[in-house]
This record gives structure tokens, C-alpha cells and sequence, in this order.
């Protein structure tokens, strides 16, 4: 009966090495997964600031040659707006003239296609 029992003490203990053993492996695999799972986050966001600088660079080379063109744009404007302000102030008279000329001298005349029937 001893040795019977001694058999059940030498199970029970092998038993719980076993338990306790998995229970470090379970705890290894949760650390090796925690691991993984920090590392997999640092390269994720090594990537997005790499894309981010890379979309910043092309974003700021777009911009800049967009605010380029609306400089020039802008300056060609402001030439044009000032060339007509200019042709207004030197035709401005003679057209004038030319209206005032036409709505107040009057030449009464039959028109061509009006004919006298008696």
C-alpha cells in the first residue's frame, strides 16, 4: 500500500511539474505574442511615418508650384485689369463724343424702302 501510495504521491507531482510547465509555456507564447505584436506596431508605424514624410515632400512640391502658377496668374490679372483701366481713360472722351454725336444729331430721312403712293 505504500508504494501504492507512493505511486500516487509520484503522479500527483509529475502531474503538477506538468501543469507547471505548461503554465510557463503559456506564459512564454503570451510574451513571445505581446512581443510580436509590439514589434509588428513599431515597424507599422515606421512605415506610416515614412509614407507621411514621402506624401508631405509631394504634397509641399505640388503646392509649391501650384502657388507659383497662382502668383503668376495673379500678376497677369493685375496687368490686364490695368491695361483695359488704361484704354478706358484714353478712349473714354472720344467714345463719348461719338454717343452724344449720334443720339443728338438727328438727320431726318425717308427710308429707302418707303414708297409714295398717291
Amino acid at each position: 500500500m505504500a508504494s501504492q501510495s507512493q505511486g500516487i504521491q509520484q503522479l500527483l507531482q509529475a502531474e503538477k511539474r506538468a501543469a507547471e510547465k505548461v503554465a510557463e509555456a503559456r506564459k512564454r507564447k503570451t510574451r513571445r505574442l505581446r512581443q510580436a505584436k509590439e514589434e509588428a506596431q513599431a515597424e507599422i508605424e515606421q512605415y506610416r511615418i515614412g509614407r507621411e514624410r514621402e506624401f508631405q515632400h509631394k504634397q509641399h512640391a505640388s503646392l509649391g508650384s501650384q502657388g507659383n502658377l497662382s502668383t503668376e496668374v495673379d500678376h497677369q490679372t493685375r496687368k490686364k485689369i490695368q491695361s483695359m483701366q488704361a484704354n478706358y481713360q484714353s478712349n473714354r472722351e472720344r467714345v463719348l463724343r461719338t454717343l452724344l454725336s449720334l443720339v443728338c444729331d438727328i438727320k431726318p430721312e425717308i427710308h429707302q424702302n418707303y414708297r409714295i403712293t398717291a
